[in-house]
């Protein structure tokens, strides 16, 4: 899936979804990641994993850290 599509999908659900308000807190803060991370990557096609968002976020974080050999 494209991340355009993911994003807009995403954002349909936080409107559909207004019952459940801890969904909703989830929803609204992945949206978030993923503008951040559109933004930070506009070149982007594929949606990123959970890690790269991540060690979008926290690149200075041990588990983002890349390590030459």
């Amino acid at each position: 899936m494209e991340l355009e599509q993911h994003i807009i999908k995403i954002a349909e659900e936080l409107e559909r979804n207004s019952e459940n308000a801890q969904r909703q807190r989830y929803l609204k803060s992945y949206l978030e990641e993923l503008l951040k991370y559109q933004k930070n990557n506009p070149d982007a096609l594929e949606v990123p994993t959970s890690l790269e968002l991540y060690c979008q976020l926290n690149p200075s974080e041990p588990e983002c850290r890349i390590y030459d050999d």
